[in-house]
């Protein structure tokens, strides 16, 4: 008898030791998750989406992530500017929910983010590089982040010891911006506690305006032209039926005249100045812009592949390659000469949409395409998702891992809603849906109480496009009796996905007013 309590205690408790083993060796295989995100990247810059500069790009490494990973086909912003578009990946919710509308607004530190999520959950928590918020950023272990938009040489940058005190306490860092950030995050991945998983946010200030690039890619596309999107000279509404004027590359082709004949006292430091289209026809000088300005664009992405490149090599020596959630994207597209464009802001393709590819060897199939429809409100949710943790009810997103698995749900999403929130006349304030095929979008022009915006008004006007017929957006078709029925269909589905995301401006009466006038 004695025996056979020795032996029933024995196998009880290694029943005990092998429980607790398989929920130690469970926690520790929660995965890691490393979220690197440019500024403006666009889609058109990738290579991987095709496009009249995917022979001319440098992509070695999103190559590589996309071939070991898999590629986002129409993940799209919801807000297609740097402040808002992050703080909604931060906290799942659009702007009207976190209250980051416009450029000038805050993410405040008391806000429920994804960080905090996963930091009360067991993840150690960081950010490295760009921030842009204002607030002290929360829920995470450590950060390091630039002032403001930063800059692209010997960039300064604060951390929780020197967040709060002067400027002349900050750290400068010698050095190209997305070199700098890529070492600190590397040395923040070997000095981490790897007790824990963790979630890594790497931020890019490239490619934002002033599209600048390290020394070692100076000559890359001397003496070869750039290919040009076909749109490039378009030169007004007119051509097009679109109701604004947008921002032309004039604009672009101003800032660099301006630099050049003050370079001490302009906002920024452009790369290869002087520049001066005097002289030039429109054409000619519009195609000089266009150069200029798209050369320094792919050399500024160009040393962000490299970078991507040295953090895949990483994971592959510390051998966490295996364990890893590996995303790249950017904050939202860019306008790189399409519609005769530079910038970003209007609900059209190149701007609306956010390259993305991911890559997690353990669930996601190597070299897959995903056509489904996510925003950027779902990524706080596939995070919590991967996880293990219960999404917050404040996360208005919703997480896509199962789409990664090539298992769809039924009652997924078949459009997308997007706002922009900035008034300005050529660029106005609009709000839309986009569905698989078709477009629509209402420019009601109305500042509202957005800071930083035009109290300059634009009459309301609507704009239809069928990506189909019509993929580069070139001719409204708002008016074209054929897609009548399809308009109207699209405009009781705006009123439901406004309805649902409570965004109604029931607080505007001018708004309620536009919709009675102009809503039939």
């Amino acid at each position: 008898m004695n025996a056979f309590k020795l032996l029933f205690t024995l196998s009880f408790a290694c029943l005990l030791v092998n429980c607790n083993s398989s929920k130690k060796e469970e926690k520790t295989e929660r995965p890691n998750i490393l979220f690197i995100m440019s500024d403006d990247h666009t889609s058109q810059a990738w290579g991987i989406y095709g496009g009249v500069l995917k022979d001319y790009v440098q992509n070695t490494n999103i190559e590589r992530l996309g071939d070991q990973g898999m590629v986002l086909n129409n993940a799209f912003c919801t807000n297609s500017i740097c402040v808002p578009s992050r703080a909604t990946i931060l906290s799942g919710q659009y702007s009207n929910k976190n209250g980051v509308y416009t450029l000038s607004d805050a993410l405040h530190s008391d806000s429920l983010n994804v960080a905090k999520v996963l930091q009360k959950s067991g993840y150690q928590t960081a950010i490295i590089g760009k921030w842009h918020l204002k607030d002290e950023p929360s829920g995470f272990d450590y950060y390091n982040i630039l002032h403001d938009q930063g800059r692209y040489w010997d960039p300064i940058l604060r951390t929780a010891e020197n967040f709060n005190k002067p400027a002349e306490a900050w750290d400068v860092h010698k050095g190209f911006s997305t070199d700098v950030i890529t070492q600190l995050s590397l040395d923040w991945l070997n000095q981490r506690d790897k007790d824990k998983p963790f979630m890594l946010m790497t931020h890019f200030k490239a490619t934002h305006e002033p599209f600048d690039f390290p020394e070692r890619y100076n000559h890359l596309y001397e003496n070869i032209e750039i290919p040009e999107p076909e749109s490039l000279l378009d030169f007004s509404p007119e051509t097009t039926g679109r109701s604004i004027i947008g921002q032309k590359l004039e604009n672009l082709s101003w800032r660099y005249e301006q630099a050049s004949n003050d370079p001490k006292n302009w906002w920024c430091h452009y790369p290869g100045l002087p520049f001066y289209t005097k002289g030039m026809d429109s054409i000619t000088a519009r195609k000089a812009t266009y150069q200029k300005f798209i050369k320094d664009f792919m050399r500024s992405g160009a040393a962000i592949d490299d970078n991507i490149g040295k953090i895949l090599d990483y994971l592959e020596a510390s051998d966490l390659a295996e364990n890893t959630i590996v995303i790249y994207t950017a904050d939202q597209g860019y306008f790189l000469g399409e519609h005769g464009f530079f910038d970003k802001r209007l609900i059209y393709e190149e701007s609306l949409r956010m390259p993305f590819v991911i890559r997690y060897p353990k669930e996601i199939e190597a070299g897959g395409r995903l056509d489904d429809i996510i925003l950027n409100i779902d990524f706080a949710a596939l995070f919590a998702d991967y996880a293990g943790v219960q999404q917050p009810e404040s996360f208005q997103g919703r997480s896509f891992r199962e789409n990664l698995k090539g298992r769809t749900p039924e009652d997924w999403r078949t459009s997308a809603y997007y706002r922009y929130w900035t008034n300005h006349p050529e660029r106005p304030g609009h709000f839309g849906i986009r569905n698989k095929r078709y477009k629509l979008a209402l420019f009601y022009g109305q500042s509202l109480d957005m800071t930083g915006s035009s109290k300059e008004t634009t009459e309301p006007a609507w704009e239809f496009y069928d990506l189909e017929k019509d993929p580069k957006e070139n001719h409204n078709a708002y008016n074209n009796t054929e897609y009548q029925d399809i308009i109207k269909d699209m405009k009781v589905e705006l009123i439901k996905q406004r309805e649902a995301v409570e965004d109604t401006d029931e607080q505007y009466p001018t708004m309620q007013k536009i919709f009675k006038t102009h809503w039939n």
